[in-house]
């Protein structure tokens, strides 16, 4: 039990953030491309209230951790509403409005890197802190990595869809309601570490590179 208090306690405000700016990302990529759908049901929102699934966000990850021993995580946030056929050039700005929500979580990952520079710059003692940033930075890579997986409905699927020969996307489309079965099948297979520790590795170069000015400046 205290292991799970100190783990909610460090993880908490990061997965708020992650999944809120997240779902938010797609709202605001949604209405620029034409799609007012989510700004009139009100999701286009930095509350943390309005993306929260109860069951989704909360039950299932609890249930999980226990019945794992905290092995095995997993969870999501209520679906922004899209109606894709209201975007402007629909096919195209699929894409865009997909990679909104992993391109937020990058963002969100960089920003944690900089506050954990931030506290070792200021010699900031309190490990609680470093440990959540850290935290911040693997919850928002794993989101970046996870909803890049090429099947829909995640948002690496809706890419694809978007990129594919329209014959091609609408057969690919069509496996969307069986998607979340598909993915669940590979993360319990552990098929889709062979997807996610690349892609993760990856990003953590690149983030690496953005603040390697910063880190020069500080040595």
């Amino acid at each position: 039990m205290n292991d799970l208090i100190q783990t909610v306690a460090v993880y908490a405000l990061p997965v708020l953030f992650a999944i809120t700016l997240h779902e938010a990302a797609h709202a605001y990529a949604a209405k620029y491309f034409g799609d007012s759908t989510a700004y009139m049901l009100g999701r286009m929102s930095l509350n943390p209230i309005k993306h929260i699934d109860p069951f989704g966000t909360i039950l299932i990850p609890i249930l999980l951790y226990f019945s794992t021993g905290g092995a095995f995580l997993f969870g999501y946030a209520k679906p922004v509403p899209i109606n894709f056929g209201q975007l402007r050039k629909p096919k195209r700005d699929m894409a865009w409005v997909a990679l909104a929500g992993p391109a937020a979580n990058f963002v969100m990952a960089l920003i944690w890197l900089l506050v954990l520079i931030g506290l070792a710059a200021f010699r900031v003692q309190e490990d609680f802190f470093a440990l959540m940033a850290r935290a911040g930075i693997l919850t928002n890579l794993v989101m970046f990595a996870f909803n890049l997986f090429p099947i829909p409905p995640l948002d690496g699927g809706r890419i694809l869809t978007s990129l594919l020969p329209n014959k091609y996307a609408y057969k690919f489309a069509q496996i969307e309601p069986y998607g979340f079965f598909i993915v669940m099948a590979l993360v319990l297979l552990k098929v889709l570490y062979f997807w996610m520790t690349p892609v993760m590795s990856i990003a953590r170069i690149a983030l690496q590179w953005i603040v390697s000015p910063l880190l020069l400046l500080l040595n």
